[in-house]
C-alpha cells in the first residue's frame, strides 16, 4: 500500500465529499461535472445537451446554508479565559501566521466541519536550526501556530487507547507546497506528511519512475512534543476521527433541484417559442408580417401557431418551490432545540439531549480549540493554556423560526429579495396576513427619508 493511498475508512467516509466540493464551487463547478449531476436524456442530441448544460444555473441552497449556519456562532467574538498565558493570548491575534486571528480561524473550521463532517487542526512549529537555547529560539520569533487541515487531505491514521483516552499514534495527510521555479515562477509539489509522537516524515513521489505510484522518504525529523499534534473537528461525529456531513441530505436535494430547474428552463424555452403549423396550403408562399396574408388552397386549409398549454410549467414551478422549502427545513433542523427550551442556559442545564445540533457542534469545536491551545502550550513549556468560549444562544423553538433565520441570512447576503423575505415571513405567521407588501414598502421608504430641517 502506497503512503499516498487513503485507507478504507477514509474512502468510505469521503464518498460524499466530491459532491460537497462541487456544490460549494457553485454553477461553474456543477457545469464542469457535466453528466455526473445532470444526466443526458435518452435520444437527446449532444448539441442540445451541451446547450442545456451551458444555461443551467445552481440555486446555492447548500452553500448558503453552510455559510449562514456557520456564521451564527461567530456573530459575536469568541472569548478567551483569564488564565490563558500572555504570549499565547498574543499569538491568538495571528493564530496561523497568515494574519487570521483565532475567531476567524475557528469560523472557517466550523464551516468546513458543517460541509464535510470532519476537519482538523495541526499545531505546527517552524523548524529552526543553530539555536542552542530556549531564549535564543524565542528571540528568533519561532513559535507554534495552527494549520487548518481539510478533510479531503486526510489519508489515514492509527490510534490506541492511552489511560482510557483514544490517542493518535500516526496520521498521514496530503499537502501541497510551492517551490521557486526560475526567476519568477513557482512549481507546486504534492507531498505526504506523516506524524508520529515525537517525530515526523515527508514523502514525495519518485520522479524518476513516473506513473508507478512509488513514493520515497525525502525528509524526517524529531520534535519535543511526545504526542501527535493534531486535533479533529467534527460536524457529525461517527467515531474517533470519523465524521459525517450533517447537511448531506440537503446536498442531495440541492442536486435534485439542479436537475429539476434544468427541466423547468427547457420547458420554458419550448413554451416561449410557438410553432407555426400549416395545413392544406399546397405550394402557397408563406410570408410573415403585419401587412402580409396567406391564401389557402382548399376548405381544410389552416395556418396557426401551436403553443404549450402551460400546465406542466406550473407543476414544475410548484415542484421547485417544494424542494426549496424542504431544503430550508433541513438547514433549520440544526437550529431547533428541545421543545420548551428557549435559551442556551436552559439547553445547557437540560444537558446535551436538549441542545440543537449546531450547539453540540459548537461545544465540540470549543473542546477542539481548547486541546489545540493545550498543544501550543506544551510546545513552549507553559503549564496551562486556558479555554475558549463561543457564542451559543442561537437556538430556535421550531422549524418555521429556524427556516426564517436562514431566509434572513440569504437576504442579507443578496441571495433573496426583500419582497420574498416579507412573503415568507407572512407565510410563517410572523407578519399579519392583512399587511400588503406594497404598503410595507411605502412605509420603509418613508422611514428612510431624511427628517425635514427645523425652521
Amino acid at each position: 500500500m502506497s503512503v499516498r493511498t487513503p485507507t478504507k475508512a477514509v474512502q468510505a467516509m469521503s464518498q460524499g465529499w466530491p459532491l460537497v466540493t462541487d456544490l460549494l464551487g457553485g454553477t461553474d463547478a456543477m457545469r464542469a461535472a457535466g453528466k455526473q449531476y445532470l444526466p443526458q436524456w435518452p435520444n437527446e442530441a449532444d448539441d442540445a445537451y451541451k446547450a442545456r448544460l451551458r444555461t443551467a444555473t445552481l440555486f446555492p441552497a447548500f452553500a448558503r446554508t453552510v455559510d449562514v449556519l456557520g456564521g451564527k456562532p461567530f456573530s459575536k467574538p469568541l472569548t478567551l479565559s483569564d488564565d490563558i498565558p500572555a504570549r499565547i493570548r498574543d499569538w491568538c491575534n495571528d493564530i496561523d501566521l497568515q494574519g487570521r486571528d483565532l475567531h476567524a480561524f475557528a469560523a472557517s473550521m466550523c464551516q468546513m466541519a458543517l460541509a464535510y463532517g470532519l476537519s482538523g487542526i495541526l499545531v505546527d512549529y517552524p523548524r529552526v536550526s543553530g539555536l542552542k537555547t530556549a531564549a535564543a529560539e524565542r528571540a528568533s520569533g519561532a513559535r507554534p501556530y495552527f494549520v487548518e487541515i481539510p478533510a479531503a487531505s486526510i489519508l489515514g491514521w492509527r490510534s490506541e487507547r492511552v489511560n482510557g483516552v483514544e490517542e493518535l499514534t500516526q496520521i498521514r495527510f496530503l499537502e501541497t507546497i510551492a517551490e521557486p521555479d526560475g526567476p519568477f515562477g513557482d512549481t507546486e509539489i504534492e507531498q505526504v506528511r506523516v506524524l508520529y509522537p515525537g517525530r515526523w516524515e515527508i514523502w514525495r513521489e519518485d520522479q524518476s519512475k513516473p506513473g508507478e505510484d512509488k513514493w520515497v522518504l525525502v525528509e524526517e525529523g524529531t520534535t519535543t512534543l511526545p504526542k501527535v499534534p493534531f486535533v479533529p473537528v467534527y460536524g457529525k461525529r461517527a467515531g474517533f476521527m470519523r465524521g459525517q456531513p450533517p447537511l448531506m441530505e440537503l446536498a442531495h436535494l440541492n442536486v435534485e433541484h439542479w436537475q429539476s430547474k434544468s427541466d423547468q428552463q427547457t420547458i420554458l424555452h419550448v413554451a416561449r417559442v410557438p410553432i407555426l403549423f400549416a395545413k392544406g396550403l399546397g405550394d402557397s408562399e408563406i410570408i410573415l408580417g403585419g401587412s402580409s396574408a396567406v391564401q389557402g388552397d382548399g376548405p381544410n386549409a389552416d395556418l396557426k401557431y401551436v403553443e404549450h398549454s402551460g400546465q406542466a410549467i406550473e407543476a414544475g414551478r410548484m415542484s421547485l418551490l417544494d424542494l426549496e422549502d424542504r431544503m430550508r427545513q433541513i438547514g433549520a433542523e440544526l437550529l431547533v432545540i428541545k421543545p420548551g427550551n428557549t435559551t442556551v442556559a436552559q439547553t445547557l442545564a437540560d444537558n446535551e439531549p436538549g441542545m440543537c445540533a449546531l450547539q453540540r457542534i459548537i461545544q465540540d469545536m470549543e473542546h477542539a480549540l481548547d486541546r489545540a491551545l493545550g498543544l501550543m502550550a506544551e510546545w513552549v513549556g507553559e503549564k496551562m493554556a486556558g479555554t475558549v468560549s463561543i457564542y451559543q444562544d442561537f437556538g430556535v423553538s421550531n422549524l418555521a423560526e429556524g427556516s426564517l433565520n436562514l431566509l434572513h441570512g440569504m437576504a442579507a447576503g443578496g441571495k433573496l429579495s426583500d419582497e420574498t423575505l416579507f412573503r415568507e415571513a407572512q407565510r410563517r405567521g410572523v407578519i399579519r396576513p392583512d399587511v400588503s407588501w406594497d404598503d410595507e414598502k411605502k412605509r420603509m421608504q418613508q422611514d428612510t427619508k431624511p427628517a425635514a430641517a427645523a425652521s
